[in-house]
């Protein structure tokens, strides 16, 4: 999965095009999922990825599910 990989969004909280990414929310060792991060420090809702804030990992299922497939293949 290409976690590190920036992609432009039209954010209507901050009302401009901002950059997000996946993340491993990983926290002391257990698995907690992902996020989705956005460029913007100075907004309120930044890594939180709930309403009103529109990131949500959906956005990124197809890369998850692929990043998930090689996963499993590497555990065979």
């Amino acid at each position: 999965m290409s976690r590190g990989h920036m992609r432009e969004f039209g954010c209507e909280v901050v009302s401009e095009t901002v950059l997000i990414r996946l993340r491993r929310a990983d926290g002391f060792g257990r698995l907690r999922g992902h996020f989705v991060q956005c460029d913007q420090t100075d907004c309120q809702y930044v890594d939180e990825n709930k309403p009103p804030c529109p990131l949500h990992v959906g956005m990124f299922a197809e890369e998850i599910r692929v990043a998930e497939e090689a996963r499993g293949r590497r555990d065979e």
